[in-house]
């Protein structure tokens, strides 16, 4: 864990709902997709924790959804605001267990952290396919991106105004994987866990306190005992947790 002050370089609207913020600075801690950081904003006690969505040279990109007045304040931040963030948190998820043909399941804010993945398997030689997951078709977002990476893209909504009707179980049949990543909202990832064929990896998104480990407030019962999303997660295996 590293505590830095990031610079806001850029904070924009994705859909109604979902903002992407860029930040700039000393980003040495963020080495790993599936990571996040934790946000402190000015007037509130509660550090946020988001998911990193990529990383380049010297800035991160953090995508969020407005759902409370943290997050409202923070989509109203604009060029040159500076943060105190929280950087290097969480295990990510591990490239190297993909195989050939990894499959990359996210569902609503669930997403962001799977493009940093997606761009890192490719760059590793992978045939990565995505499956994105809404509620509605003026939620979808990332889904050119990810498409830009020439990679098989499935978009789902849960009332079919885009894609396919249904969940992201609905279409996991349609592709032939090796193994899954997956990060969205805990119904979702049982699911796709009961649905799926191979091991795979579960990013979870349980509500934070601290977000380093220290109040044991985000525990999720594993064969091995309850362990901190925070601290050993927020990925973890699927074959490790007990629904």
């Amino acid at each position: 864990m590293k505590k830095v002050k990031l610079t806001v370089l850029s904070n924009e609207r994705l859909t109604k709902d979902v903002f992407e913020m860029r930040l700039g600075g000393d980003v040495s801690a963020v080495t790993r997709p599936g990571g996040f950081v934790d946000v402190r904003l000015e007037g509130y006690f509660l550090r946020r924790p988001i998911s990193v969505a990529d990383r380049e040279d010297g800035s991160i990109s953090l995508i969020y959804k407005t759902v409370g007045d943290g997050t409202r304040a923070m989509s109203g931040l604009g060029e040159g605001a500076v943060l105190d963030v929280l950087t290097g948190l969480g295990n990510g998820y591990d490239p190297d267990a993909s195989g050939d043909k990894p499959l990359l399941i996210g569902g609503g804010v669930g997403v962001p952290p799977l493009f940093w993945l997606c761009r890192e398997l490719v760059k590793r030689g992978k045939e990565p396919s995505v499956i994105l997951g809404f509620n509605h078709a003026d939620e979808v977002f990332l889904e050119d991106r990810f498409r830009a990476l020439s990679v098989p893209v499935a978009v789902t909504t849960a009332d079919g105004s885009r894609g396919v009707r249904g969940f992201v179980t609905d279409a996991m049949d349609d592709f032939d994987y090796t193994y899954f990543y997956a990060c969205g909202p805990l119904p979702m990832l049982r699911a796709v866990a009961g649905s799926s064929r191979t091991d795979g990896e579960l990013s979870f998104e349980e509500r934070m306190g601290c977000g380093f480990g220290a109040c044991m407030g985000c525990s999720v019962m594993t064969k091995n005992g309850p362990v901190r999303v925070c601290r050993e997660g927020p990925v973890l295996g699927k074959e490790d947790v007990i629904w």
